[in-house]
């Protein structure tokens, strides 16, 4: 492909991201430009602003719950964990560290995306009460999740899906049981924003296929300070399906872009 064909299917591209976000499509269309480009080989936990690793010490012996190996971030969970809350567990990494910048800040009226690729095991089930593998939140002790990508159960039936937790929104929801022991791709942009000046996209994909591929624009997507996204499992203990277990969460090829 030429040159100039690959800047103008880099234009069309960045044009249709933006209109998505609720952006006008210009002849000077913003683009994606990379931010973050972590590895785990060989940046480790480095990669992130933060590392919560048994934050209550309750398992000692499983520790590190978080850790890299190979070229995947991995969270083990196991029954006996719990968080500084204990009706609950939580093993989750926060934040884009870079060795450039310390780490990336996502403020008000920027907008953000990131993509990565998750392997969720059949032994992380799907729950009655909150599973959430990625949020969205207000750095800082006792902050609300502004957004949630979680396992729930909905009539019975393994889902997982992108919730706006600020306006009470189910953004978009997909079948879980096809996306148990393989990689799925995920690719979330965010625009934040107070009010209604905030927008999202949601998009699934696995073994080639779009799994789904949803937006909501006009949306509360900024509580105060900045949002830092959030990976790894935190769940209730409340459960009443049975489903919760000894399990674990991989990530891999975490990428991170702004729209400039």
């Amino acid at each position: 492909m030429s040159t100039s064909r690959r800047a103008l299917l880099g234009a069309a591209v960045a044009g249709a991201a933006g209109t998505a976000l609720g952006l006008p499509a210009t002849a000077d269309a913003a683009s994606w430009q990379q931010k973050w480009a972590p590895s785990a080989s060989r940046d480790g936990l480095g990669a992130f602003e933060t590392v919560e690793d048994d934050r209550a010490d309750s398992h000692p012996a499983g520790h590190p719950h978080i850790f890299a190996t190979g070229a995947n971030w991995r969270f083990n969970m196991h029954m006996v964990d719990r968080d500084t809350m204990t009706d609950r567990q939580r093993q989750e990494v926060t934040g884009l560290r870079t060795s450039s910048s310390g780490y990336l800040t996502w403020n008000q009226g920027q907008t953000w995306r990131v993509t990565y690729s998750m392997y969720i095991p059949g032994s992380l089930k799907a729950t009655t009460t909150f599973t959430h593998i990625m949020q969205m939140k207000q750095p800082g002790t006792g902050s609300s999740p502004i957004v949630t990508q979680s396992l729930r159960r909905v009539n019975g039936k393994q889902t997982i899906e992108l919730n706006l937790a600020t306006d009470g929104i189910v953004v978009g929801r997909a079948d879980l049981d096809p996306l148990h022991d393989k990689w799925t791709d995920v690719d979330f942009q965010i625009r934040v924003g107070n009010g209604s000046a905030g927008s999202v996209r949601w998009i699934l994909r696995s073994g080639g296929s779009t799994v789904i591929d949803v937006s909501k624009t006009g949306v509360d997507t900024f509580l105060a300070d900045r949002v830092r996204p959030k990976w790894g499992i935190y769940r209730s203990l409340g459960d009443t399906s049975g489903s919760l277990q000894d399990t674990y969460l991989l990530l891999t090829n975490l990428r991170g872009y702004q729209l400039v």
